[in-house]
């Protein structure tokens, strides 16, 4: 089981058939390691695959344009990566303190050919929140793509330990900048266009120490089929994805209890824990036209766990 951060991140696809999704990428056993709020990847260990070794594009994406926001790390990052490969211009939405992973990750969509507006704030402030897809669509010329991404996730043994104050940013984070950023958008989306939800295993199976978080996933799910069935005569379509176990900053940044990291994922049916990598082709599917026909929908990427 690797924990070495410079492990081979190219996932083995092997010279016969189809990869072994139990092996395709490490059964890891992250180290008991703590990381500050919200975390960087670049300090991750091991370090997570965002495919940037592995992801090619065919240009389902090519011209479009795409608002991501926790762009900079994680499923984000592996999401803008993914859409840049695909042709998609991005406009990159994160924290301040998360500059330095934002900038190597615009590099990447750079080195792709794209053009790239890096916007950072903290969806906590009002008039960040409010004027975040204005300031998208005017960098990008327009948008096509929104990917709510950006979340909060803090670890509390009990409800009795469970703040006012973290409940509300975690809802703030979580599904109210997600209200906020969808109806700003519904200015520029044309017929064609797409929103897409992260949600999580969470929503469905919900774990006694993330109580506020996975409530958060859950109201993530019910407002995707809502808004889904409100802007689809207009040609909009809005559909989620859902995580399982998936190894980013979220994770040892108080996101799992420390003590947790090193069986991090070993309890799905594919016993181990899920790369960023491995999410971005959802996102590429419900944003591309492949999917035109697929309305209010969460894609379970979750290494089998059990979901309706």
């Amino acid at each position: 089981m690797s924990t070495d951060s410079s492990f081979d991140k190219t996932p083995s696809e092997g010279n016969q058939g189809p990869a072994d999704p139990t092996t395709r990428y490490p059964r890891i056993s992250p180290p008991q390691q703590h990381q500050a709020q919200p975390g960087l990847d670049s300090k991750l260990e091991p370090l997570a695959d965002l495919g940037e070794d592995s992801y090619a594009g065919s240009g389902k994406l090519a011209g479009r344009r795409a608002l991501i926001t926790g762009a900079d790390s994680g499923i984000g990052a592996a999401v803008a990566i993914a859409f840049a490969r695909e042709g998609a211009d991005i406009a990159m939405a994160y924290l301040p303190s998360e500059e330095s992973d934002a900038q190597r990750v615009a590099g990447i969509l750079r080195a792709a050919g794209r053009t790239v507006h890096l916007l950072p704030g903290d969806l906590l402030e009002v008039n960040y929140r409010n004027g975040l897809v204005r300031d998208a669509a005017k960098a990008l010329g327009g948008l096509d793509i929104l990917v709510n991404n950006a979340g909060k996730q803090v670890s509390v043994e009990s409800l009795e330990e469970l703040s006012d104050e973290q409940l509300l940013t975690t809802y703030q984070v979580n599904i109210l900048s997600m209200f906020t950023l969808s109806r700003e958008a519904l200015s520029y989306l044309q017929p064609g266009s797409s929103i897409i939800n992260t949600t999580s295993i969470q929503a469905y199976d919900p774990s006694p120490h993330l109580l506020d978080y996975a409530s958060t996933k859950a109201a993530i799910n019910n407002f995707t089929k809502g808004l889904a069935a409100q802007v689809a005569p207009r040609g909009i379509r809005v559909n989620a994805v859902a995580p399982g176990p998936i190894w980013t900053p979220l994770q040892p940044s108080s996101g799992q209890p420390i003590e947790a990291l090193p069986e991090f994922g070993h309890d799905t049916p594919l016993g181990r824990a899920g790369q960023p990598a491995e999410l971005a082709p959802a996102y590429v599917f419900l944003a591309s036209a492949e999917s035109s026909y697929v309305v209010g929908e969460t894609l379970n990427v979750n290494g089998g766990k059990a979901s309706p």
